[in-house]
């Protein structure tokens, strides 16, 4: 019987460094060489590079456990938008967090009307189960695409007043 190699196979350091130095790197906002440092204060002499070289190879990997191990997505969601500017074009940031405050999905988009909203929902729908209950602020452009999507008729849809942001969770994530 033939056996399977370690996906580490071959690399100077054992895998615990690796699979560490990577966890870092995609779970904290570290750069590379803060990465390099933290190893090199716990013994570990690598370079960025390699580091930069481990997180190409492997963040896909790691990305697909920690995914797996979130578990399912509450059955509430929270919306909300955001405008903001890229290049000094303006864009709207559509996001949706769960009851638990988990990130479901965000969408970046030119507009703020009702065809962008059904194509957040529809994005939405693809990933995750429909939802109990939808929470948002009182944009128009809400109950707008939620009628015209039919996975959506029979969900709850509750408005939260713009001056009580702090019970949004979308708005606190």
């Amino acid at each position: 019987m033939k056996e399977i190699k370690s996906p580490y196979h071959g690399f100077r350091f054992p895998a615990a460094v690796i699979s560490c130095a990577v966890r870092w790197y995609h779970r904290f906002n570290l750069s590379l060489r803060d990465i390099e440092e933290l190893l090199f204060e716990r013994g570990v002499s690598v370079s960025y590079e390699s580091v930069r070289n481990w997180c190409d190879r492997f963040g896909a990997q790691f990305a697909r456990r920690a995914k797996a191990g979130r578990g399912a997505p509450g059955s509430t969601w929270h919306l909300d938008e955001l405008m903001l500017k890229l290049r000094g074009e303006p864009y709207v940031l559509w996001r949706a967090v769960d009851e638990h405050g988990a990130e479901l999905d965000v969408l970046l988009q030119k507009r703020r009307n009702k065809a962008a909203a059904k194509r957040f929902f529809t994005k939405m729908l693809r990933s995750y189960p429909v939802p109990r209950k939808i929470v948002t602020d009182q944009l128009r452009s809400y109950p707008a695409a939620k009628a015209e999507v039919p996975e959506l008729s029979g969900v709850k849809h509750v408005f939260v007043k713009a001056s009580a942001r702090v019970n949004n969770r979308a708005e606190n994530s």
